[in-house]
């Protein structure tokens, strides 16, 4: 056998999700059974945000905010939250791509499951289906990171 094939590799790449669950539902329906008898002429707002935890070395704790919040003429039909979290171990990654790994394809890797969530929670409101568009997480991480960068060039320089 060759060094390459005993010696144990030290920089593997790994990532493993460890577990997706559920942390946080709300369904909120405040105009309701009024509602039921209005046209159904939705206007439907659509928020994400994501939280990281760094749980210990290497395993991170993802949690994908989802809110969608429809009215109909100005009065609120139903505010549906959730908040979907995995458990993902990320190692041998250079700094750089962590960012994006744990910043857009965690989130990505999530969100078919809040979508179902809400979809679910808006049926069981007896509202028509609601069925969320995909998300370009890549696009929003760029993004923010944009913005990050833009407030660093704002902060006052010191000599």
């Amino acid at each position: 056998m060759s060094e390459k094939e005993q010696a144990p590799a030290t920089d593997q790449r790994n990532f493993s999700i460890q577990r997706i669950y559920t942390r946080d539902i709300s369904f909120e329906t405040p105009n309701s059974p009024g509602i039921f008898r209005q046209q159904w002429k939705p206007e439907t707002a659509l928020d994400i945000n994501t939280n990281v935890k760094d749980l210990e070395e290497g395993s991170f704790e993802v949690t994908l905010t989802v809110t969608v919040t429809t009215k109909v003429e100005e009065k609120t039909a139903y505010l549906a939250e959730v908040q979907q979290s995995g458990i993902f171990t990320i190692s041998g990654f250079p700094e750089k791509e962590k960012g994006p790994l744990i910043g857009a394809y965690c989130p990505n890797v999530l969100f078919p499951y809040a979508r179902e969530v809400i979809s679910d929670l808006v049926t069981k409101g007896s509202f028509p289906q609601l069925m969320l568009q995909p998300v370009n997480f890549d696009a929003l991480y760029a993004q923010h990171q944009q913005e990050l960068a833009k407030q660093g060039d704002k902060q006052p320089t010191t000599h």
